[in-house]
């Protein structure tokens, strides 16, 4: 979106040092990937942005913003303000005010970034439409996602994230979402949380900040969620497996590449859908993404269309077979118990002969920790799947320990083919490396 260093300037409460009339499309606050023309905002966290400035210009920013005067640097314009974090913010306030009203906002314990990928597959095939890149869902990544927009934009969706109740309030007084969609509550992040209402309220923020003629899309399969309605004046969409919601899904199947297809039945009409998207656990995450874009005029053709053709984030049951023929499921972006028991469960249904599951730590489970890491290993061998844990010996007697990816890639060693390999864990994990270990 485009803005005179001027517009920033009156956005942030700032003072231009410099060309009031320099242009920028875009923000950046990474100074390792700044693209000419762009904004560049240095963030003060752990280590101060301030100090990339100079890196920044040399790339090619036009503008930057600055708390700190001993940091100018020559060659690009400065917006002085008080806090570049809380600038960022107002930015992506003014931004939006150039949007029109149908903002998607996405939140949810599991799913909001598979929801927010197919959702903009939906959308796109109507609207010209941007979304939240990643999961850049806090107060830096969704003001950036509002100003990125490209001034054509008729449609966004934001994914919202939360560390804890005030969150989302938060990042919905910037991007005032018309359209809320929650996929699930689920007893994670409780580190953060401390508990399971706790993560109910938080989340529910997002109904209670729509507008009265905005749509609130709610999970019928999850009585929390189903029971925001009671929190919202908004019109309220649901969706789930139940003939029961207004958005549903019938004759659901896996073909052999874990890609799902069902009967997509809504008030909008009923159409047959393939999911370019592995793993079944993708067929509430579709319906939601139907539910928001019916909701905002998508026609159900459309929407069938957009959610074949959506590309999700990367690390999400990336299926791929090895020249020897084993089958390697990169599902490495996070986990939780309820993604992993998806997970597991679709691996469970291919065609193979061991199936293995390389398994890193759940983060941010709490005290409940242990006692869901070891149901993870239970579930995966009642399914029939052998589980190597990598550092993370909570899995249990059950598992086989490995302390390393790099052992755990040695483990792989005797795998034939027609073997297959699901690699899981949180992102702390890193377990993408086993995948890429076993694909050379």
């Amino acid at each position: 979106m485009r803005f005179t260093a001027a517009q920033i300037a009156q956005a942030t409460g700032g003072e231009v040092v410099g060309d009031a009339g320099a242009v920028i499309d875009e923000v950046n606050i990474d100074s390792r990937i700044v693209e000419p023309g762009q904004l560049f905002v240095p963030i003060v966290a752990e280590r101060d942005g301030h100090a990339f400035i100079g890196k920044a210009v040399d790339a090619g920013a036009t503008v930057y913003l600055s708390s700190d005067t001993g940091t100018d640097v020559p060659g690009a314009t400065i917006v002085r303000v008080a806090d570049t974090a809380l600038a960022l913010a107002d930015l992506g306030r003014a931004a939006r005010t150039r949007l029109p009203d149908r903002v998607v906002g996405v939140t949810g314990s599991v799913g909001k970034t598979s929801t927010k990928d197919l959702l903009a597959g939906v959308l796109a095939t109507t609207y010209p439409t941007a979304a939240s890149e990643k999961s850049f869902n806090n107060e830096l990544g969704l003001p950036m996602t509002l100003v990125n927009a490209p001034d054509d934009t008729e449609a966004v969706v934001l994914e919202m994230g939360a560390r804890g109740v005030g969150h989302i309030e938060l990042l919905c007084g910037i991007g005032r979402p018309t359209v809320g969609v929650i996929t699930r509550v689920e007893s994670v992040h409780l580190e953060m949380f401390g508990s399971l209402e706790a993560v109910s309220r938080a989340k529910g923020e997002l109904i209670e900040a729509l507008p009265d003629n905005g749509v609130a899309v709610l999970n019928a399969d999850d009585p929390v969620v189903a029971a925001m309605s009671a929190r919202t004046s908004a019109p309220v969409l649901t969706y789930g497996l139940s003939a029961s919601a207004d958005v549903y899904a019938s004759a659901v199947s896996l073909d052999d590449e874990l890609r799902a297809s069902f009967r997509l039945h809504s008030p909008w009409g009923e159409s047959d859908v393939q999911l370019g998207a592995r793993g079944e656990h993708q067929v509430p995450n579709a319906l939601a993404a139907a539910a928001a874009g019916g909701g905002v005029g998508v026609p159900v053709e459309q929407i069938v269309l957009g959610l074949r053709s959506a590309a999700l984030s990367g690390l999400r049951m990336e299926l791929v077979t090895t020249p020897g023929g084993v089958i390697v499921i990169n599902d490495a972006y996070n986990a939780n118990p309820t993604s992993m028991t998806a997970a597991l469960n679709s691996l469970a249904t291919l065609r193979a002969g061991r199936r293995i599951a390389v398994l890193g730590t759940m983060a941010e489970l709490g005290d409940d920790s242990d006692a869901a890491h070891a149901g993870v290993t239970r579930t995966a061998l009642d399914l029939g799947v052998e589980v190597i844990a990598v550092a993370a010996p909570a899995y249990g007697d059950g598992a086989r320990h490995v302390d390393s990816v790099d052992a755990a890639v040695t483990a792989l060693e005797d795998l034939t083919d027609g073997d297959a390999v699901l690699v899981k864990g949180s992102r702390v994990a890193a377990l993408e490396r086993v995948a890429q270990g076993l694909l050379g």
